[in-house]
Protein backbone atom coordinates (compact mmCIF):
# COMPACT_ATOMS: atom_id res chain seq x y z
CA UNK A 1 0.00 0.00 0.00
CA UNK A 2 1.14 3.48 -0.52
CA UNK A 3 2.89 5.01 2.59
CA UNK A 4 1.46 8.73 2.55
CA UNK A 5 -2.29 6.52 1.71
CA UNK A 6 -1.24 4.45 4.71
CA UNK A 7 -0.90 7.23 7.34
CA UNK A 8 -4.01 8.84 6.01
CA UNK A 9 -6.08 5.96 7.30
CA UNK A 10 -7.39 5.08 11.05
CA UNK A 11 -5.48 1.85 11.97
CA UNK A 12 -7.57 1.94 15.18
CA UNK A 13 -11.03 0.85 13.52
CA UNK A 14 -8.42 -1.59 11.41
CA UNK A 15 -8.88 0.85 7.98
CA UNK A 16 -5.41 0.02 6.87
CA UNK A 17 -6.86 -3.85 6.57
CA UNK A 18 -9.26 -2.98 3.94
CA UNK A 19 -9.33 -2.97 0.27
CA UNK A 20 -7.42 0.40 -1.12
CA UNK A 21 -6.73 0.01 -5.15
CA UNK A 22 -4.51 2.52 -6.98
CA UNK A 23 -5.15 4.42 -9.65
CA UNK A 24 -4.68 3.19 -12.83
CA UNK A 25 -1.26 4.90 -12.96
CA UNK A 26 0.26 3.22 -9.77
CA UNK A 27 -1.06 -0.51 -11.23
CA UNK A 28 1.64 -2.80 -12.06
CA UNK A 29 1.38 -3.61 -15.44
CA UNK A 30 3.67 -7.25 -15.59
CA UNK A 31 3.28 -10.99 -14.85
CA UNK A 32 4.15 -11.93 -11.24
CA UNK A 33 6.59 -15.09 -11.36
CA UNK A 34 6.13 -18.02 -8.84
CA UNK A 35 8.97 -18.19 -6.40
CA UNK A 36 11.62 -20.09 -6.87
CA UNK A 37 11.07 -24.31 -6.69
CA UNK A 38 7.36 -23.59 -7.26
CA UNK A 39 6.34 -27.05 -7.60
CA UNK A 40 2.71 -27.84 -8.85
CA UNK A 41 0.59 -28.16 -5.72
CA UNK A 42 -0.09 -31.39 -3.63
CA UNK A 43 -3.26 -32.60 -4.83
CA UNK A 44 -6.88 -32.56 -2.93
CA UNK A 45 -7.38 -34.39 -0.25
CA UNK A 46 -3.82 -34.64 0.76
CA UNK A 47 -3.36 -30.81 0.48
CA UNK A 48 -5.73 -30.36 3.51
CA UNK A 49 -2.29 -31.51 5.88
CA UNK A 50 0.51 -30.67 3.95
CA UNK A 51 1.74 -27.90 1.40
CA UNK A 52 4.92 -27.61 -0.41
CA UNK A 53 7.00 -25.07 1.71
CA UNK A 54 8.58 -23.46 -1.62
CA UNK A 55 5.11 -22.59 -2.87
CA UNK A 56 4.38 -20.57 0.37
CA UNK A 57 7.97 -19.48 1.61
CA UNK A 58 6.94 -18.12 5.15
CA UNK A 59 7.81 -19.45 8.49
CA UNK A 60 6.67 -16.65 10.70
CA UNK A 61 3.73 -19.47 11.64
CA UNK A 62 5.02 -22.14 12.50
CA UNK A 63 7.40 -20.55 14.56
CA UNK A 64 5.34 -17.88 16.57
CA UNK A 65 2.47 -20.51 16.41
CA UNK A 66 4.32 -23.92 17.40
CA UNK A 67 2.60 -24.68 20.46
CA UNK A 68 -0.81 -24.45 19.39
CA UNK A 69 -0.06 -26.67 16.55
CA UNK A 70 -0.94 -24.38 13.64
CA UNK A 71 1.77 -25.62 11.21
CA UNK A 72 4.79 -27.72 11.38
CA UNK A 73 7.89 -27.08 8.99
CA UNK A 74 9.50 -30.26 8.09
CA UNK A 75 11.72 -30.78 5.31
CA UNK A 76 10.05 -29.19 2.03
CA UNK A 77 7.02 -29.60 3.10
CA UNK A 78 4.70 -27.73 5.78
CA UNK A 79 2.40 -29.94 7.86
CA UNK A 80 -0.80 -28.87 9.58
CA UNK A 81 -2.00 -31.01 12.61
CA UNK A 82 -5.44 -29.12 12.68
CA UNK A 83 -5.07 -27.62 15.57
CA UNK A 84 -5.59 -23.70 16.43
CA UNK A 85 -5.03 -20.96 19.22
CA UNK A 86 -8.28 -22.26 20.97
CA UNK A 87 -8.39 -25.48 19.92
CA UNK A 88 -4.29 -26.95 19.90
CA UNK A 89 -5.62 -30.42 20.42
CA UNK A 90 -7.86 -30.61 17.18
CA UNK A 91 -10.30 -28.72 14.89
CA UNK A 92 -12.23 -31.59 14.45
CA UNK A 93 -13.01 -32.09 18.49
CA UNK A 94 -13.47 -28.92 18.79
CA UNK A 95 -16.22 -28.93 16.18
CA UNK A 96 -18.07 -31.95 17.73
CA UNK A 97 -17.99 -30.12 21.28
CA UNK A 98 -19.73 -27.40 19.52
CA UNK A 99 -22.18 -29.85 18.06
CA UNK A 100 -22.77 -31.36 21.32
CA UNK A 101 -23.59 -27.89 22.88
CA UNK A 102 -25.89 -27.22 20.66
CA UNK A 103 -27.78 -31.17 21.78
CA UNK A 104 -26.34 -32.88 19.13
CA UNK A 105 -25.67 -36.13 20.47
CA UNK A 106 -23.63 -37.54 17.73
CA UNK A 107 -21.70 -34.22 17.70
CA UNK A 108 -22.29 -33.43 14.03
CA UNK A 109 -22.67 -29.62 13.21
CA UNK A 110 -24.58 -29.93 10.10
CA UNK A 111 -27.43 -30.33 12.31
CA UNK A 112 -29.04 -32.86 9.42
CA UNK A 113 -28.30 -29.89 6.73
CA UNK A 114 -29.84 -26.83 8.49
CA UNK A 115 -26.06 -25.31 8.97
CA UNK A 116 -24.28 -25.24 6.18
CA UNK A 117 -22.97 -22.00 5.17
CA UNK A 118 -20.42 -20.49 7.93
CA UNK A 119 -18.19 -17.26 8.53
CA UNK A 120 -14.90 -17.98 10.49
CA UNK A 121 -13.69 -14.67 11.32
CA UNK A 122 -9.64 -14.68 12.31
CA UNK A 123 -9.63 -17.98 10.98
CA UNK A 124 -5.55 -18.66 11.11
CA UNK A 125 -4.70 -21.06 8.37
CA UNK A 126 -8.38 -22.36 8.28
CA UNK A 127 -8.37 -25.38 9.87
CA UNK A 128 -11.45 -24.76 11.57
CA UNK A 129 -13.39 -24.52 7.99
CA UNK A 130 -10.94 -27.87 6.74
CA UNK A 131 -12.72 -29.55 9.80
CA UNK A 132 -16.32 -28.90 8.66
CA UNK A 133 -15.64 -30.04 4.99
CA UNK A 134 -15.87 -33.74 6.08
CA UNK A 135 -19.95 -32.52 7.94
CA UNK A 136 -20.98 -30.61 3.98
CA UNK A 137 -20.50 -27.44 5.77
CA UNK A 138 -18.54 -25.00 3.53
CA UNK A 139 -17.03 -21.64 5.73
CA UNK A 140 -16.31 -18.69 4.25
CA UNK A 141 -12.49 -18.17 6.39
CA UNK A 142 -12.03 -14.72 6.87
CA UNK A 143 -8.60 -13.07 7.67
CA UNK A 144 -6.45 -10.02 6.93
CA UNK A 145 -2.89 -9.77 5.90
CA UNK A 146 -1.68 -8.83 9.32
CA UNK A 147 0.89 -10.10 12.01
CA UNK A 148 0.04 -13.15 11.10
CA UNK A 149 1.03 -12.42 7.51
CA UNK A 150 0.16 -15.03 4.94
CA UNK A 151 -2.49 -16.90 6.70
CA UNK A 152 -4.98 -17.11 3.76
CA UNK A 153 -2.40 -17.67 1.68
CA UNK A 154 -1.88 -20.81 3.54
CA UNK A 155 -5.59 -21.97 3.36
CA UNK A 156 -5.59 -21.55 -0.08
CA UNK A 157 -3.10 -23.37 -0.72
CA UNK A 158 -4.22 -26.53 1.26
CA UNK A 159 -7.50 -26.59 -0.79
CA UNK A 160 -9.71 -24.28 1.76
CA UNK A 161 -12.61 -21.70 0.99
CA UNK A 162 -10.53 -18.60 2.36
CA UNK A 163 -10.38 -14.64 1.58
CA UNK A 164 -8.36 -11.61 2.71
CA UNK A 165 -11.03 -9.71 4.62
CA UNK A 166 -11.49 -7.80 7.62
CA UNK A 167 -14.39 -6.55 9.71
CA UNK A 168 -13.24 -2.33 9.74
CA UNK A 169 -15.24 0.37 8.60
CA UNK A 170 -16.66 -1.47 5.72
CA UNK A 171 -19.32 -3.86 4.97
CA UNK A 172 -17.87 -7.27 4.08
CA UNK A 173 -19.10 -7.99 0.62
CA UNK A 174 -22.04 -10.38 1.46
CA UNK A 175 -25.58 -9.87 1.34
CA UNK A 176 -27.68 -10.22 4.88
CA UNK A 177 -29.15 -13.49 5.89
CA UNK A 178 -26.23 -15.39 4.25
CA UNK A 179 -24.34 -18.00 6.82
CA UNK A 180 -26.40 -20.21 9.20
CA UNK A 181 -23.47 -19.91 11.47
CA UNK A 182 -20.37 -17.60 12.50
CA UNK A 183 -17.67 -18.34 14.57
CA UNK A 184 -14.49 -16.18 16.73
CA UNK A 185 -12.41 -18.32 18.40
CA UNK A 186 -9.76 -15.84 19.86
CA UNK A 187 -10.20 -14.04 16.75
CA UNK A 188 -9.06 -10.81 18.75
CA UNK A 189 -11.59 -8.73 18.19
CA UNK A 190 -13.14 -6.39 20.60
CA UNK A 191 -17.19 -6.91 19.86
CA UNK A 192 -18.38 -4.92 22.82
CA UNK A 193 -16.71 -1.27 21.14
CA UNK A 194 -18.09 0.90 19.22
CA UNK A 195 -21.59 0.74 19.93
CA UNK A 196 -21.60 -3.00 18.42
CA UNK A 197 -20.75 -2.12 14.80
CA UNK A 198 -18.84 -5.00 14.62
CA UNK A 199 -21.12 -7.87 16.32
CA UNK A 200 -24.37 -5.86 14.37
CA UNK A 201 -22.10 -6.87 10.93
CA UNK A 202 -22.20 -10.08 11.95
CA UNK A 203 -26.25 -10.05 12.87
CA UNK A 204 -26.95 -8.91 9.03
CA UNK A 205 -24.79 -11.79 8.02
CA UNK A 206 -26.47 -14.36 9.57
CA UNK A 207 -29.89 -15.59 8.73
CA UNK A 208 -32.79 -15.70 11.45
CA UNK A 209 -32.11 -18.24 13.81
CA UNK A 210 -28.55 -18.48 12.96
CA UNK A 211 -25.70 -19.02 15.44
CA UNK A 212 -22.55 -16.83 16.44
CA UNK A 213 -19.89 -18.92 18.61
CA UNK A 214 -17.47 -17.63 20.64
CA UNK A 215 -14.64 -18.83 21.99
CA UNK A 216 -12.27 -16.05 23.66
CA UNK A 217 -11.24 -15.57 27.25
CA UNK A 218 -14.18 -13.23 28.50
CA UNK A 219 -16.27 -16.24 28.49
CA UNK A 220 -14.50 -17.94 31.20
CA UNK A 221 -12.07 -16.12 32.64
CA UNK A 222 -13.16 -14.26 35.95
CA UNK A 223 -10.24 -11.48 36.16
CA UNK A 224 -11.36 -7.68 36.04
CA UNK A 225 -10.92 -6.79 32.66
CA UNK A 226 -12.88 -10.27 31.03
CA UNK A 227 -15.27 -10.05 33.87
CA UNK A 228 -16.07 -6.18 32.33
CA UNK A 229 -15.75 -7.24 28.77
CA UNK A 230 -18.56 -10.40 29.27
CA UNK A 231 -20.78 -7.53 30.92
CA UNK A 232 -20.67 -5.30 28.27
CA UNK A 233 -21.18 -8.11 26.02
CA UNK A 234 -24.10 -9.47 27.30
CA UNK A 235 -26.04 -6.18 27.32
CA UNK A 236 -25.23 -5.81 24.05
CA UNK A 237 -26.38 -8.90 22.45
CA UNK A 238 -29.35 -9.08 24.75
CA UNK A 239 -30.17 -5.39 23.52
CA UNK A 240 -29.67 -7.48 19.90
CA UNK A 241 -32.48 -10.22 21.05
CA UNK A 242 -30.08 -12.64 20.79
CA UNK A 243 -30.43 -15.78 23.45
CA UNK A 244 -27.89 -17.99 25.02
CA UNK A 245 -28.33 -21.33 23.28
CA UNK A 246 -25.34 -22.80 24.71
CA UNK A 247 -22.94 -21.74 27.12
CA UNK A 248 -19.79 -24.42 28.46
CA UNK A 249 -16.16 -23.77 29.74
CA UNK A 250 -14.29 -21.74 27.05
CA UNK A 251 -17.65 -20.95 24.59
CA UNK A 252 -20.80 -19.23 24.96
CA UNK A 253 -23.36 -19.71 21.53
CA UNK A 254 -25.55 -17.13 20.83
CA UNK A 255 -28.69 -17.24 18.80
CA UNK A 256 -30.32 -14.60 16.38
CA UNK A 257 -34.48 -14.44 16.69
CA UNK A 258 -36.51 -15.57 14.28
CA UNK A 259 -38.75 -13.11 13.91
CA UNK A 260 -38.81 -8.54 14.46
CA UNK A 261 -41.23 -9.61 17.49
CA UNK A 262 -38.67 -9.01 19.85
CA UNK A 263 -37.30 -5.81 18.63
CA UNK A 264 -40.73 -4.65 18.22
CA UNK A 265 -41.15 -5.21 22.19
CA UNK A 266 -37.93 -3.02 23.18
CA UNK A 267 -38.08 0.43 24.57
CA UNK A 268 -38.07 3.16 21.60
CA UNK A 269 -34.97 4.44 22.96
CA UNK A 270 -32.84 1.52 23.31
CA UNK A 271 -29.48 1.00 21.92
CA UNK A 272 -28.68 -0.15 18.96
CA UNK A 273 -31.21 1.12 17.20
CA UNK A 274 -33.14 -0.40 14.06
CA UNK A 275 -31.82 0.09 10.76
CA UNK A 276 -34.30 2.46 8.85
CA UNK A 277 -32.98 3.47 5.28
CA UNK A 278 -29.97 1.45 3.99
CA UNK A 279 -30.56 -2.04 1.42
CA UNK A 280 -29.28 -5.01 3.80
CA UNK A 281 -28.05 -6.72 0.68
CA UNK A 282 -25.73 -3.65 -0.58
CA UNK A 283 -22.64 -4.89 0.27
CA UNK A 284 -19.86 -3.08 -1.48
CA UNK A 285 -17.63 -0.19 -0.44
CA UNK A 286 -20.66 0.35 2.01
CA UNK A 287 -19.98 1.74 5.10
CA UNK A 288 -20.91 -0.32 8.43
CA UNK A 289 -23.55 0.99 10.23
CA UNK A 290 -24.08 0.79 14.16
CA UNK A 291 -28.02 -0.53 13.81
CA UNK A 292 -29.77 -4.02 13.56
CA UNK A 293 -31.17 -5.11 10.20
CA UNK A 294 -34.54 -6.26 10.73
CA UNK A 295 -36.06 -8.88 9.42
CA UNK A 296 -37.72 -8.73 5.99
CA UNK A 297 -41.31 -10.09 5.20
CA UNK A 298 -40.10 -12.89 2.99
CA UNK A 299 -40.21 -16.14 3.97
CA UNK A 300 -37.02 -17.42 5.52
CA UNK A 301 -37.26 -21.17 5.80
CA UNK A 302 -34.26 -22.65 3.82
CA UNK A 303 -34.61 -25.84 2.97
CA UNK A 304 -31.94 -28.03 5.07
CA UNK A 305 -28.48 -28.76 2.60
CA UNK A 306 -28.20 -30.68 0.08
CA UNK A 307 -32.23 -29.78 -0.83
CA UNK A 308 -31.38 -25.92 -0.68
CA UNK A 309 -29.28 -26.46 -3.88
CA UNK A 310 -31.94 -26.62 -6.02
CA UNK A 311 -34.86 -25.46 -3.94
CA UNK A 312 -36.15 -22.42 -5.53
CA UNK A 313 -34.81 -19.39 -3.15
CA UNK A 314 -37.41 -17.24 -1.44
CA UNK A 315 -35.55 -14.51 -2.05
CA UNK A 316 -36.46 -14.94 -5.77
CA UNK A 317 -39.67 -12.80 -5.90
CA UNK A 318 -37.73 -9.44 -4.54
CA UNK A 319 -34.87 -10.15 -7.25
CA UNK A 320 -38.63 -10.15 -10.04
CA UNK A 321 -36.96 -13.85 -11.13
CA UNK A 322 -40.02 -16.48 -12.01
CA UNK A 323 -39.02 -19.99 -10.53
CA UNK A 324 -39.10 -20.87 -14.63
CA UNK A 325 -36.24 -18.64 -15.24
CA UNK A 326 -34.74 -20.07 -12.41
CA UNK A 327 -34.91 -23.62 -13.29
CA UNK A 328 -34.14 -23.03 -16.89
CA UNK A 329 -30.76 -21.62 -15.66
CA UNK A 330 -29.97 -24.51 -13.73
CA UNK A 331 -30.43 -26.68 -16.50
CA UNK A 332 -28.39 -25.12 -18.91
CA UNK A 333 -25.23 -24.88 -16.51
CA UNK A 334 -25.77 -28.56 -16.16
CA UNK A 335 -25.12 -28.49 -19.67
CA UNK A 336 -22.35 -26.26 -19.91
CA UNK A 337 -20.42 -27.70 -17.63
CA UNK A 338 -20.87 -31.66 -19.24
CA UNK A 339 -19.52 -29.58 -22.01
CA UNK A 340 -16.81 -28.55 -20.31
CA UNK A 341 -15.66 -30.86 -18.43
CA UNK A 342 -15.63 -33.48 -21.31
CA UNK A 343 -13.58 -30.91 -23.42
CA UNK A 344 -10.90 -30.50 -20.68
CA UNK A 345 -10.98 -34.51 -20.56
CA UNK A 346 -10.90 -35.07 -23.85
CA UNK A 347 -7.91 -33.17 -24.46
CA UNK A 348 -6.43 -34.39 -21.14
CA UNK A 349 -6.22 -31.21 -19.44
CA UNK A 350 -7.79 -32.87 -16.06
CA UNK A 351 -6.83 -35.81 -14.40
CA UNK A 352 -8.48 -37.18 -10.94
CA UNK A 353 -7.64 -34.25 -8.41
CA UNK A 354 -6.49 -32.09 -10.44
CA UNK A 355 -8.36 -29.32 -9.48
CA UNK A 356 -9.58 -28.07 -6.68
CA UNK A 357 -10.10 -24.34 -6.28
CA UNK A 358 -12.37 -22.69 -8.65
CA UNK A 359 -13.81 -19.14 -9.01
CA UNK A 360 -16.68 -17.97 -11.58
CA UNK A 361 -16.13 -14.86 -12.22
CA UNK A 362 -20.07 -13.84 -13.01
CA UNK A 363 -21.85 -16.27 -10.77
CA UNK A 364 -25.60 -15.55 -11.46
CA UNK A 365 -27.94 -17.51 -9.83
CA UNK A 366 -24.49 -20.10 -9.12
CA UNK A 367 -25.94 -22.64 -11.68
CA UNK A 368 -22.37 -23.59 -12.45
CA UNK A 369 -20.97 -24.25 -8.82
CA UNK A 370 -24.80 -26.21 -8.46
CA UNK A 371 -23.70 -28.51 -11.97
CA UNK A 372 -20.18 -28.90 -10.38
CA UNK A 373 -21.55 -30.11 -6.85
CA UNK A 374 -23.93 -32.49 -9.06
CA UNK A 375 -21.67 -34.14 -11.13
CA UNK A 376 -19.50 -34.51 -7.24
CA UNK A 377 -16.30 -33.32 -8.16
CA UNK A 378 -13.88 -32.50 -5.25
CA UNK A 379 -14.10 -29.15 -6.04
CA UNK A 380 -15.37 -25.92 -4.40
CA UNK A 381 -16.46 -22.62 -5.80
CA UNK A 382 -15.76 -18.82 -4.72
CA UNK A 383 -19.18 -17.30 -6.43
CA UNK A 384 -18.08 -13.86 -7.42
CA UNK A 385 -20.93 -11.28 -8.48
CA UNK A 386 -20.25 -8.51 -10.17
CA UNK A 387 -20.90 -5.34 -8.05
CA UNK A 388 -22.37 -3.43 -11.20
CA UNK A 389 -24.84 -5.52 -11.93
CA UNK A 390 -28.11 -7.40 -10.44
CA UNK A 391 -27.14 -8.34 -6.65
CA UNK A 392 -27.60 -12.51 -7.02
CA UNK A 393 -25.50 -13.44 -4.41
CA UNK A 394 -28.10 -14.15 -2.14
CA UNK A 395 -29.43 -16.78 -3.76
CA UNK A 396 -25.84 -18.32 -4.23
CA UNK A 397 -25.88 -18.13 -0.61
CA UNK A 398 -29.35 -19.72 -0.36
CA UNK A 399 -28.01 -22.75 -2.39
CA UNK A 400 -25.92 -23.52 0.20
CA UNK A 401 -22.64 -22.22 -1.66
CA UNK A 402 -20.44 -19.34 -0.52
CA UNK A 403 -18.68 -16.05 -2.84
CA UNK A 404 -18.67 -12.46 -2.80
CA UNK A 405 -19.20 -9.39 -4.84
CA UNK A 406 -16.66 -7.63 -6.65
CA UNK A 407 -15.64 -4.80 -9.26
CA UNK A 408 -13.72 -6.62 -11.90
CA UNK A 409 -12.21 -3.52 -13.15
CA UNK A 410 -10.20 -4.08 -9.55
CA UNK A 411 -8.21 -6.57 -8.05
CA UNK A 412 -9.90 -9.34 -6.09
CA UNK A 413 -8.96 -9.93 -2.26
CA UNK A 414 -6.95 -13.01 -2.73
CA UNK A 415 -3.07 -13.55 -3.07
CA UNK A 416 -1.37 -15.03 -6.57
CA UNK A 417 -1.77 -17.98 -7.29
CA UNK A 418 -4.91 -19.39 -5.40
CA UNK A 419 -6.96 -20.88 -8.22
CA UNK A 420 -7.00 -23.89 -10.48
CA UNK A 421 -9.87 -22.87 -12.66
CA UNK A 422 -11.12 -19.62 -13.44
CA UNK A 423 -14.89 -19.49 -15.20
CA UNK A 424 -15.60 -15.97 -16.60
CA UNK A 425 -19.23 -15.42 -18.63
CA UNK A 426 -19.53 -12.97 -20.45
CA UNK A 427 -17.25 -10.85 -17.96
CA UNK A 428 -14.55 -9.18 -20.72
CA UNK A 429 -17.65 -7.88 -22.56
CA UNK A 430 -19.21 -6.38 -19.09
CA UNK A 431 -16.03 -5.05 -18.13
CA UNK A 432 -15.47 -3.16 -21.70
CA UNK A 433 -19.03 -1.79 -21.07
CA UNK A 434 -17.60 0.15 -18.20
CA UNK A 435 -14.67 1.18 -20.14
CA UNK A 436 -12.03 -1.20 -18.17
CA UNK A 437 -9.10 -3.11 -20.55
CA UNK A 438 -9.36 -6.11 -21.17
CA UNK A 439 -5.05 -6.61 -20.63
CA UNK A 440 -5.52 -5.84 -16.92
CA UNK A 441 -8.40 -8.48 -16.46
CA UNK A 442 -5.91 -10.72 -17.84
CA UNK A 443 -2.84 -9.64 -16.22
CA UNK A 444 -5.49 -10.15 -12.66
CA UNK A 445 -6.55 -13.08 -13.73
CA UNK A 446 -2.54 -14.45 -14.45
CA UNK A 447 -2.11 -13.60 -11.06
CA UNK A 448 -4.53 -15.59 -9.28
CA UNK A 449 -4.00 -18.37 -11.29
CA UNK A 450 -1.57 -21.01 -10.24
CA UNK A 451 0.80 -22.06 -12.63
CA UNK A 452 -1.26 -25.17 -14.75
CA UNK A 453 -4.60 -23.75 -14.19
CA UNK A 454 -7.04 -23.54 -16.65
CA UNK A 455 -9.68 -20.68 -17.81
CA UNK A 456 -12.80 -20.97 -19.57
CA UNK A 457 -13.41 -17.70 -21.13
CA UNK A 458 -17.44 -17.85 -22.78
CA UNK A 459 -17.80 -14.32 -24.59
CA UNK A 460 -19.23 -12.40 -27.66
CA UNK A 461 -16.92 -13.95 -30.76
CA UNK A 462 -15.31 -10.91 -31.36
CA UNK A 463 -14.26 -10.33 -27.68
CA UNK A 464 -13.10 -14.00 -27.21
CA UNK A 465 -10.89 -13.06 -30.76
CA UNK A 466 -9.25 -10.04 -28.85
CA UNK A 467 -8.62 -11.95 -24.94
CA UNK A 468 -6.94 -14.71 -27.52
CA UNK A 469 -3.91 -11.96 -28.88
CA UNK A 470 -2.61 -11.45 -25.66
CA UNK A 471 -2.21 -15.54 -24.56
CA UNK A 472 1.31 -15.52 -26.08
CA UNK A 473 2.45 -12.89 -23.72
CA UNK A 474 0.59 -14.22 -20.93
CA UNK A 475 2.35 -17.96 -21.59
CA UNK A 476 -1.14 -19.55 -21.86
CA UNK A 477 -0.38 -20.31 -25.38
CA UNK A 478 0.93 -24.22 -24.93
CA UNK A 479 -1.77 -25.59 -24.58
CA UNK A 480 -5.22 -23.59 -25.41
CA UNK A 481 -8.53 -24.56 -27.57
CA UNK A 482 -10.89 -22.20 -29.19
CA UNK A 483 -14.43 -23.47 -30.19
CA UNK A 484 -18.08 -22.07 -30.95
CA UNK A 485 -20.41 -22.14 -28.61
CA UNK A 486 -23.42 -23.90 -28.95
CA UNK A 487 -26.73 -21.47 -28.31
CA UNK A 488 -28.80 -21.87 -24.99
CA UNK A 489 -31.18 -19.73 -23.46
CA UNK A 490 -28.46 -17.76 -21.29
CA UNK A 491 -26.38 -16.90 -24.97
CA UNK A 492 -25.60 -13.10 -25.91
CA UNK A 493 -26.16 -13.60 -29.49
CA UNK A 494 -22.72 -15.54 -31.03
CA UNK A 495 -20.65 -16.30 -28.59
CA UNK A 496 -17.16 -18.78 -28.80
CA UNK A 497 -15.44 -20.51 -25.84
CA UNK A 498 -11.62 -20.34 -25.59
CA UNK A 499 -9.66 -22.97 -23.09
CA UNK A 500 -6.49 -22.35 -22.18
CA UNK A 501 -3.68 -23.65 -19.17
CA UNK A 502 -0.96 -21.30 -17.97
CA UNK A 503 2.24 -22.21 -18.08
CA UNK A 504 4.78 -23.24 -15.33
CA UNK A 505 7.71 -20.43 -15.72
CA UNK A 506 10.43 -18.70 -14.06
CA UNK A 507 12.09 -15.40 -14.70
CA UNK A 508 15.18 -16.81 -16.14
CA UNK A 509 13.00 -18.70 -18.73
CA UNK A 510 12.55 -15.35 -20.68
CA UNK A 511 16.14 -13.97 -20.12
Amino acid sequence: MNKKLKLKLNHSVMEHYERHCPPQEHRLQCLIPPPPNYKVPIRWPKSRDEVWQSNVPHTFLATEKSDQHWMVVNGQKVNFPGGGTHFPNGADKYISSVAKMLKNEEGNLSMDGSIRTVLDVGCGVASFGAYLLPLEIIAMSLAPNDVHQNQIQFALERGIPATLGVLGTKRLPYPSKSFDLAHCSRCRIEWHQRDGILLLEVDRLLRPGGYFVWSAPPAYREDPESRQIWKEMSELVQNMCWTVAAHQDQTVIWQKPLTNECYEKRPEDTLPPLCKTSDPDSAWEVPMEACITPLTDEAHNIEPWPKRMVAPSPRLKGLRIDEKTYLTDTNTWKRRVDFYWSSLKDALQVEQNSVRNIMDMKANYGGFAAALKEKDLPVWVMNVVPSSGANSLGLVYDRGFIGSLHNWCEAFSTYPRTYDLLHAWTVFSDIEDKNCRIKDLLLEMDRILRPMGIVIIRDRSDTVDRVSKYLTALRWSNWHHVVDAEEDDLSLGEEKILFARKELWQPEDVL
